[in-house]
């Protein structure tokens, strides 16, 4: 099967960023994209007969274990999903001659300091989460697959279950909220990620088609892991702030809860959370031409889409 018949293999579908990507990829052309039920990417046998029996042109790992506290107790379960589950796609992306594309998160890193994080400094996960993403790095990139490594931070969307559906929600429900203003980092908007993702597959699938190489030869000067965020930076504080003032000017019949601000030890959770998830992006618009929107102009973005839908 020729490169331009194969499909995109697409995990994650019901997830934020996969579910922003979906509707992109159709748009080229075919695209697989198993639900949970269909794949189970904690079966290491299932996901390589799956890989084999489809032979896709591209993977793109967007699905993931999320569960932070709960991955503190599930840590056989989040290490299968997070880190076996990159390797193995990757392994068999190398048989086949498919690149993989796949996200992963601030987490790796301590967050210490308050200095933005680039690709190259040390990491030092803090939890279990953490470790699990950056299992899959490496994992991925041990495989010997061609391959693009997108870290992001703090994904929220106009669905799923993400910090800013739910703080509306309870904004509208109670009097007052207590938000932590002592982590930062930049919210990223899921759809931001997808624009990102299918800009770098209809990249080098163009690069392919214009030098005459097979898929994974032009994505080769591409590979390696890469910064991905919204620019710009604040708190959580500063997040819900900024979306509550703007839930405010379009409804402004409805009565919002005051937002509090409180330091990550009034708020204790079975994984620590990095206090500096800051993300440089330099790398990103240096090497590939692309750049992030700011985090407010998505955040207006994403607001407006969820008014839209009432």
């Amino acid at each position: 099967m020729t490169d331009k018949l194969r499909p995109v293999l697409l995990t994650g579908v019901n997830g934020q960023v996969g579910g922003q990507i979906l509707p992109l990829l159709q748009q080229m052309g075919a695209v697989v994209a198993p639900t949970r039920g269909e794949l189970d990417l904690s079966d290491a046998g299932e996901i390589r007969s799956f890989v084999r029996a489809l032979e896709p042109r591209w993977i793109i790992n967007a699905a993931a274990y999320t569960a932070v506290d709960k991955a503190e107790q599930d840590r056989a379960l989040a290490f299968a999903i997070n880190a076996e589950a990159p390797r193995i796609l990757g392994e068999e992306a190398v048989k086949i001659g498919a690149p993989v594309l796949h996200f992963s998160t601030d987490y790796v890193f301590a967050g210490d300091g308050s200095t933005p994080w680039t690709e190259t400094d040390p990491t030092g996960p803090l939890g279990v989460y953490g470790a699990s993403k950056l299992a899959g790095e490496q994992g991925l990139a041990a495989s010997g697959a061609r391959h693009l490594i997108f870290r992001t931070s703090w994904v929220y969307g106009a669905s799923g279950n993400n910090f800013l559906r739910t703080i509306l929600r309870l904004s509208r429900e109670r009097e007052e909220l207590k938000i932590v203003a002592d982590q930062h980092g930049a919210p990223t908007w899921s759809r931001d990620l997808a624009n990102l993702a299918v800009h770098m597959v209809q990249r080098a699938e163009e690069s392919a088609r214009l030098q005459g190489v097979a898929l994974e030869m032009a994505v080769r000067p591409l590979c390696g892991i890469y910064h991905a965020c919204n620019a710009g930076y604040t708190t959580w504080f500063g997040f819900a702030e900024e979306f509550v003032r703007l839930a405010t000017l379009a409804e402004p019949e409805q009565r919002f809860a005051r937002s509090v601000p409180i330091q990550t030890a009034e708020y204790p959770t079975p994984a620590a959370r990095p206090a500096n998830s800051r993300l440089s992006c330099e790398k990103l618009r240096r090497e590939l031409g692309f750049t992030m929107p700011a985090w407010q102009e998505s955040v207006a973005a994403v607001m407006a889409e969820m008014h839209a839908r009432k």
